[in-house]
């Protein structure tokens, strides 16, 4: 299995090999898209509140007496049968969504996702990127160059020109290479490496 290796301005200059032991497992959707919920849940954060009958200001006094006024019997004003009463099983802001998934199957899910962005064709290596990156213009000019309808990055910490020239492509996501996630992989078309970080991607998931 191989991927297009393009050079520091973008053309094509190669082909590097790719590992099946990172990039040639089976591909487990289900795993993928646990993963996928794992991470939109863990990030989700809970604003929606509403105050419940205990909340309310207001007095617990009985509104009426029980019987003889031929309504229907009532309670206190702060009740959620009415008005300016509290809200009964509505949203409240200490929910936790926080999900759980064991660490091999985190790690089996994303060499998963690896592997079908691999049979799809799109992995691309990029040979590394020079002073010049740092630029919007330059960098754009790469993207445009390797001709990638949209494409996430994952790039070194050293590679902070990237980073830096990068952040303003609208088709284009730079990561860290040890911040790969379902949600940036899914949503970009293709998934581009540094060489450098291709190798040390291989050797952790070996």
């Amino acid at each position: 299995m191989e991927a297009i290796l393009y050079n520091q301005e973008g053309l094509e200059s190669g082909k590097v090999k790719l590992s099946k032991e990172v990039f040639g497992k089976e591909v487990l959707q289900g795993l993928i898209h646990r993963l996928l919920v794992l991470q939109q849940a863990n990030a989700r954060v809970s604003s929606a509140h509403t105050k419940t009958r205990s909340d309310r200001n207001g007095s617990t006094r009985k509104l009426y007496k029980q019987k003889g006024t031929g309504q229907a019997r009532a309670g206190d004003s702060r009740s959620p049968t009415r008005i300016g009463g509290g809200v009964a099983f509505g949203p409240r802001n200490n929910r936790n969504w926080t999900l759980m998934m064991n660490k091999k199957e985190r790690r089996l899910a994303l060499v998963s996702l690896l592997s079908s962005k691999a049979q799809s064709k799109k992995i691309a290596v990029i040979e590394g990127f020079g002073e010049e990156a740092a630029k919007t213009k330059t960098m754009k000019g790469i993207v445009t160059n390797m001709g990638v309808k949209s494409a996430v990055f994952a790039v070194l910490p050293e590679d902070r020109n990237a980073f830096q020239g990068g952040r303003n492509i609208p088709n284009a996501k730079f990561i860290g290479a040890s911040y790969l996630n379902p949600k940036d992989l899914l949503k970009f078309d293709t998934l581009v490496f540094t060489k450098a970080s291709l190798e040390k991607v291989t050797a952790f998931y070996s």
